[in-house]
């Protein structure tokens, strides 16, 4: 009996170590294909488009701006634009240069992006805040615990600002980004969750329900759920007073009835700015109006919706009401304090039966698009991908599965024909190529809120850089267009330049009604987490004339197309080099 354990010891030992050097072997073979296979496309992406390769435009027209189509019907013959698209004849071209060259190249780019994609997310996600700038993490200015409450997400009363980080939470990143919002509370909940108000919560509740451990900061407690560990926010240095940013919004009309307007007012002799800024904030409201020695607080609506400025020298000495053209004019400014009117968020309760994408080349301003879609229709929005560093930022759709159909839309960049056919609808995103190329570069070395060293621009990454993704961002609007079901073109600019209209466009296309007053709240708070920080490189122009015959090239080219499906061509201002 021994002896016939111990053969069947023997084998099992011999089995074992045979699958683990199968196991091993096959993992090798694995890692050197996906090698191989890696290096091929790196090399064809790298490659690039030369300008001689380049998509060809009419006889005669290179150079010029956007053409209109009638122009291009009654040019001499000579190659076509390529539009790409089954309406419109392609051009006889050699098969490099052919819509099919332009779309495979599409697809080795689309593949080479989604790896480099992961890997950048992997790599930059421990180096993410959630809205926070660069705070200090000592323990000194953790402020005064209040205790811990009841926390209604349907009601919440610490809303004037919110802000996530589920890897690095602590108390004193919390009670600090309150401080320089001119809060006098600051709340914490799951563990990763900022809240910042200037009332308590109603209800108290037992101090063991606060549990949660602070993400950042072993042995603290960051609230539980529907908890709040609540603290009193205290002054960031002895002796200093804390940060806050006022900003002058301008001199208008003021409407007729101030009283009726304003839920808040102060009246005070020698009122001056800083005065009126911090009453309207311990009031929690955004706006801080003044009229002689009047001080008024509330919201942008309808009846002050902030749109139409007047000439300063109207609002010239507001401390004497008779040399103010009579009281008809006022200076408002912007609190630190937040409008929260819009800022509340939800899953759709039921599925969506219309499957929405917000597609959009990199760099052209989606995550800009998607807070604005968030603010005014009150439901999160999805990601083709999973970003955590949005995700810190409160976009909570990323971790939602982007089929799910519980978000209003969902961002993609992906242009292949199978990509788009399973969308039922989309909103196009277009932004000058300069522009996103610019943009997309600066998030590859820098996030989403820094600009990319000139260590960085100077090197043979940005050449390469543009002759891979100048034809990716021509390729994605032909095949939406192709492809799409019902799209709504948008162009970034016109967005920054008319938001409320543009949204309003986009919030209809999305079948959902909002308030006016929610759409100004929207604009009131439309640069949201987004805009880079640092110092900006004046004049500068990384792009040689190379580089700039290849974009102008697929900018007439995505022109034609869009205006071969009956769509706005695209705005002029993108050919001016």
């Amino acid at each position: 009996m021994a002896k016939a354990f111990f053969r069947l010891q023997k084998f099992l030992r011999r089995t074992q170590f045979l699958l683990f050097f199968l196991t091993a072997a096959y993992l090798m073979a694995g890692s050197l294909l996906l090698l191989q296979r890696t290096h091929l496309v790196i090399q064809q992406g790298s490659r690039g488009t030369s300008a001689n390769q380049a998509l060809l435009v009419p006889d005669g027209m290179a150079g010029v701006g956007i053409v209109d189509p009638r122009t291009l019907q009654n040019t001499r013959p000579g190659p076509r634009l390529l539009v790409g698209m089954d309406a419109l004849q392609e051009p006889a071209l050699d098969p490099q240069h052919s819509p099919r060259w332009l779309m495979s190249r599409n697809s080795e780019l689309r593949q080479l992006r989604r790896r480099w994609f992961h890997r950048f997310i992997s790599d930059q996600e421990p180096m993410q805040t959630a809205g926070f700038k660069a705070m200090k993490h000592t323990a000194e200015h953790k402020g005064t615990y209040v205790g811990c409450f009841s926390d209604d997400s349907r009601e919440r009363t610490l809303k004037g600002a919110v802000f996530y980080d589920l890897r690095k939470m602590t108390v004193s990143h919390c009670q600090e980004a309150c401080a320089e919002r001119a809060y006098t509370y600051a709340g914490l909940a799951y563990g990763a969750e900022c809240y910042c108000g200037n009332k308590l919560p109603a209800t108290a509740s037992k101090p063991e329900e606060c549990n949660s451990e602070c993400k950042g900061e072993k042995g603290s407690i960051c609230g539980g759920v529907n908890r709040l560990s609540v603290y009193r926010v205290e002054e960031l240095r002895a002796g200093e007073r804390r940060r806050r940013n006022v900003i002058y919004r301008g001199c208008f009309r003021a409407p007729e009835n101030l009283t009726d307007t304003f839920p808040a007012s102060l009246i005070q002799p020698n009122l001056t700015v800083e005065m009126c800024s911090e009453f309207c904030s311990k009031k929690e409201f955004p706006l801080a109006v003044i009229q002689g020695q009047e001080c008024y607080c509330g919201y942008p609506t309808g009846r002050f919706s902030l749109h139409d400025g007047a000439d300063r020298l109207l609002c010239s000495g507001m401390h004497n009401t008779s040399s103010n053209a009579e009281g008809k004019y006022c200076l408002v400014y912007q609190t630190p304090v937040q409008d929260t009117r819009c800022t509340d968020r939800k899953f759709l309760t039921t599925k969506s039966k219309v499957f929405v994408a917000l597609s959009s080349f990199p760099g052209a301003g989606n995550t800009w698009a998607r807070h604005l879609i968030e603010h005014a229709t009150g439901y999160y929005t999805g990601s083709y991908y999973f970003d955590g560093a949005l995700y810190n930022k409160g976009f909570k759709g990323e971790k939602d599965h982007w089929r799910s159909r519980r978000t209003i839309c969902v961002k993609t960049h992906e242009s292949g024909k199978t990509e788009i056919e399973m969308f039922d609808s989309a909103i196009l995103l277009i932004r000058n190529p300069y522009k996103s190329l610019m943009a997309e570069f600066n998030r590859k070395y820098a996030g989403h809120l820094g600009y990319a060293t000139d260590r960085n621009w100077k090197s043979k990454e940005w050449p390469d850089f543009v002759n891979s993704y100048a034809s990716w961002w021509a390729s994605h609007v032909l095949d939406w267009l192709k492809y799409g079901k019902r799209l709504l073109i948008i162009h970034y600019e016109d967005l920054k330049q008319s938001l409320i209209p543009k949204l309003k466009e986009m919030v209809e296309f999305l079948n959902m009604t909002v308030t006016e007053d929610r759409l100004l709240c929207v604009e009131n708070n439309r640069d949201g987490n987004f805009k880079r920080s640092g110092a900006k490189q004046k004049d500068f122009e990384p792009f040689t004339q190379e580089m700039k015959d290849l974009i102008n090239r697929y900018i007439l080219t995505v022109d034609e197309a869009l205006r071969g499906r009956n769509f706005t061509g695209l705005p002029r201002e993108y050919v001016p080099r």
